[in-house]
């Protein structure tokens, strides 16, 4: 979008024309649209693509007339995560450093009294300004150039928090590592703490956080954020007077209320892990998973996990509210090239959803193989059972059909019951 058609957009003739045809192909009203050199169609038409997006990743937000850029968009926080996270600070003045289309912006303008974005993108920031006057957020002020200068611009100590979401992208690529997304807030990692005692990064799901304590000095606690059971960030809180010790927190957000659940790590000892596949095969939620908070899960639910390696738990007996996917297993068997075509055969597996972990083939090599079509109601698990040998478990979700499934039967030799 250049300014020019910022400009022709927010005419109110305009605007009311984006309305009237948002139910629209987008494709198709740009060609019905050509040739009118009166109207800004190409953008036009981007706004329409994007008020369908929106409708599914800002449902409450998108109901106000907002204006997007497509990138910008795709690159925004879902609005219960923003939410979310926006409920984590608190205080007087913090400024958004990678601001977009305002989204972060506006949420955090309910918890504190001053918020400053940032952008840098001369359009996007203007994008942003109407956004906040849209949505009445007046403590909200908008702030256009680099975010480095403009927060060198405050003085120290000026900002309760600094919120950044580093931008990933270098054209095509998409980065996980922050000294490769802009602004790189590890060399950033000093001023930063000179602005604000509290920082809140946004960081890719996929970051590994293993060692980040020695890149983020300040860094207090790490959470993964999920959002029905996607993964969409890691929050890393950097705090002035950080502990040693690094907290690890799992959130798992479900449901159009946004009903949030919050595992912490503790040291659970050793995993206790069953010498069988028994009637239930549990899958943890992502954020769980990535946060590594499995054995937690398991404690709190009374579950054991079915081999030394993965996150996979079972049990006997369906446990109430557990915080991922419940499976009722059909059959687990041993696996074996030749035999699995057979044991596929006699369930009449034609198609199946394909999960592997720890597992030699990939999901894409196994579909290949026993020519398996794509099948939501069926589940295949390929892994390894305790004693490390590779298994194949069938098994179908409660809603599927679960409940006239028999109960477990495992196969080849002394594997399970």
């Amino acid at each position: 979008m250049t300014e020019d058609e910022l400009f022709l957009l927010q005419e109110p003739g305009v605007f009311a024309m984006i309305g009237m045809h948002e139910g629209e192909e987008p494709a198709e009203f740009a060609m019905r649209m050509h040739g009118r050199t009166d109207l800004p169609v190409r953008a036009m038409a981007e706004q329409i693509s994007c008020r369908k997006k929106a409708a599914v990743k800002l449902p409450l937000l998108s109901r106000s007339p907002l204006l997007y850029t497509a990138r910008a968009l795709e690159q925004a926080s879902e609005e219960r995560a923003a939410s979310y996270m926006a409920s984590l600070l608190k205080g007087t003045r913090v400024i958004d450093l990678s601001g977009g289309l305002g989204i972060d912006a506006c949420f955090l303008s309910g918890s504190f009294e001053e918020v400053v974005h940032v952008e840098r993108d001369v359009v996007l920031s203007a994008v942003a300004c109407h956004n906040m006057e849209v949505l009445g957020r007046r403590n909200v002020a908008c702030l256009q150039g680099d975010s480095q200068e403009q927060l060198a611009s405050f003085p120290d100590g000026y900002f309760d928090w600094i919120y950044v979401d580093p931008d990933r992208r270098e054209g095509a690529r998409r980065s996980i590592r922050l000294e490769e997304a802009s602004p790189d807030v590890v060399s950033l990692h000093d001023m930063l703490l000179q602005k604000a005692q509290n920082v809140c990064i946004k960081a890719s799901p996929a970051l590994e956080t293993s060692r980040l304590k020695e890149r983020l000095p300040s860094l207090a606690s790490v959470t993964v954020l999920s959002v029905d059971a996607q993964c969409r960030a890691t929050l890393l809180m950097l705090h002035s007077q950080a502990p040693l010790e690094v907290e690890r927190h799992a959130v798992c957000i479900r449901g159009a209320d946004g009903d949030a659940r919050r595992f912490t790590w503790r040291d659970t000892g050793e995993r206790r892990v069953s010498d069988e596949v028994m009637e239930w095969l549990l899958e943890p939620d992502p954020a769980i998973l990535n946060a590594g908070l499995e054995g937690v899960v398991a404690e709190s639910c009374g579950l054991v996990f079915l081999n030394h390696s993965v996150g996979y738990l079972t049990a006997a007996h369906r446990p109430e509210g557990f915080p991922g996917r419940v499976f009722r297993v059909v059959e687990a068997t041993l696996y074996s090239g030749k035999g699995f075509g057979k044991f596929l055969k006699r369930h009449g597996i034609e198609g199946a959803a394909i999960q592997r972990r720890d597992f030699p083939l990939s999901s894409d090599a196994i579909r290949a193989r026993y020519r398996l079509k794509e099948d939501d109601r069926r589940f295949l698990f390929f892994t390894r059972d305790a004693k490390g040998r590779l298994i194949a478990i069938y098994a179908l979700t409660p809603s599927g059909g679960c409940s006239a499934a028999p109960g477990v039967q495992c196969r080849s030799g002394d594997h399970g019951r």
